[in-house]
């Protein structure tokens, strides 16, 4: 048995662009000192507003008193938790009650059909021939 070996053809790929003519224009890159300039008034932005929001926190806690508002946060928090925790017990106790609403419906469904079946007059079954009696 000899087979034939077929030489393997493999997909070319295609030719590549040609490298685009002078007739577009050229785009320009910015210079070194443009980007830097640019991150570092960045940079210089950032730096401000952090600064500017600490400024403002700690004149905050000036006139608050932080202790007192921190304590009334962790107290109506904590209060809050265990409304919800109520809450979600409460709920609960309704789908339970619910839940037993519907088993209770449902038993007395299915009671109340077996008890009509069982009233109710049987068909009469049709007979097979038996074996013995077949010739």
């Amino acid at each position: 048995m000899s087979r034939r070996h077929r030489p393997l053809h493999l997909p070319v790929p295609p030719a590549p662009e040609p490298p685009p003519s002078r007739s577009h224009p050229r785009r320009r890159r910015r210079s070194l000192w443009q980007g830097r300039l640019r991150q570092a008034s960045a940079g210089l932005a950032m730096a401000a507003l952090g600064g500017g929001i600490l400024v403002g926190l700690v004149q905050l806690t000036q006139r608050l008193d932080a202790l007192l508002l921190v304590s009334t946060a962790i107290a109506n928090l904590i209060a809050g938790l265990g409304r919800l925790s109520l809450a979600l017990l409460q709920l609960g106790g309704v789908l339970l009650v619910v839940l037993l609403a519907l088993l209770a419906l449902l038993l007395l469904l299915g009671g109340a059909v077996r008890l009509v079946r069982s009233l109710l007059p049987r068909p009469a079954r049709p007979r097979l021939p038996s074996a013995a009696s077949a010739p």
